[in-house]
């Protein structure tokens, strides 16, 4: 797959490095003209709709990178239980700055309970870097073809998550998250994680074959950051594809300070935030840290509500849900 050169940096120090072929345009080309020929054409419609959609975005994404090691001092802050995460992230920045080389990030899972923060996580890693990000529940995946594609001779058949984030996408590069890998619920005839022994190997991924357009693809730039609860149930070669990070309940001084940065980022994202006290109360911090960080943005949301219908501007402790009503408080380490 080929990659043209520079082209204008945007703001942010966040510049799009280069613009890359995700695929053939002449590939697309030959398979939609034998569809033609075949005289199969109305009964794949879908396949013929994808090939012309192909060819009219064309193959050309962005595949974007930091024009060198961005200040990360925030999302340190905001991820106080993802450190070792970041720091590999930002090693894998640091090798690719100054350069024409893609940025490479060895596909990541975090491995921890449940409401850590390991989805939010991914979503910083992309907004970091300036790429998509889409994500793949395999707790509601019962077929690897969700991943892969499925073969246009069944009904119903459609690409699978990898060309929709590529194809589809703007990114020749965007994160992909595998959420809840160790979910994946396999029978004798498919393995949701088939697709994964070759896509999270740089050089297999290359030419990645979707299922249902049967096009190369090219996903060798594809970010994988893959979550689970127990890693138990995933196959050693998978593990083995993978670094391995496990993401341990933040203390309650770091639940604190994420409390407290979520406090920030809801105020500053309403425009009725600005009326609302710039930090929140001691005693309002100290209930919220005893929520898994997941539950801690509705749990605002409730009380800026709450302090709302009460004719105030202020949050109080009695605006937030009742800590415990059917909740499950989150552990701390001591």
């Amino acid at each position: 797959m080929s990659s043209s050169s520079l082209v204008a940096s945007p703001t942010l120090g966040l510049p799009i490095a280069r613009m890359r072929s995700v695929f053939s345009a002449d590939a697309v080309e030959r398979k939609l003209e034998q569809l033609q020929a075949s005289g199969n054409e109305r009964e794949h419609e879908g396949l013929r709709n994808t090939y012309q959609r192909m060819l009219e975005r064309g193959p050309q994404r962005f595949a974007v990178k930091p024009s060198g090691v961005p200040d990360m001092a925030p999302l340190y802050d905001l991820l106080p239980n993802f450190t070792e995460v970041l720091d590999d992230v930002k090693r894998h920045v640091a090798l690719s700055q100054d350069s024409h080389d893609s940025l490479e990030v060895t596909p990541i899972l975090l491995l921890g309970p449940p409401g850590v923060g390991k989805t939010h996580f991914a979503r910083q890693i992309a907004d970091l870097l300036g790429t998509g990000m889409s994500l793949v529940p395999m707790s509601s995946m019962t077929a690897g073809w969700l991943l892969s594609g499925s073969s246009s001779q069944w009904k119903g058949a459609k690409p699978g998550k990898v060309f929709e984030a590529l194809v589809d996408g703007q990114y020749a590069n965007p994160v992909i998250v595998v959420d809840e890998i160790d979910k994946a619920a396999a029978d004798a005839q498919y393995d949701p994680l088939g697709a994964l022994y070759g896509l999270l190997e740089h050089d297999t991924a290359q030419n990645f074959i979707d299922e249902f357009a049967e096009v190369p693809i090219d996903a060798s730039q594809v970010i994988w950051v893959t979550t689970a609860n127990d890693e138990r149930s995933i196959p050693d070669p998978i593990l083995n594809r993978m670094n391995v990070f496990e993401i341990q309940p933040p203390s309650p001084d770091a639940a604190r300070r994420i409390a407290a940065h979520l406090y920030d980022s809801i105020r500053g994202e309403h425009d009725w935030g600005k009326r609302f006290d710039p930090e929140p109360a001691d005693d309002v911090l100290d209930l919220l840290a005893t929520l898994a960080p997941r539950e801690m943005r509705r749990a605002l949301v409730t009380a800026f509500g709450n302090a709302r219908l009460a004719d105030r501007f202020s949050v109080e402790a009695g605006d937030l849900p009742k800590v415990g009503s059917g909740k499950t408080r989150i552990g701390f380490l001591q």
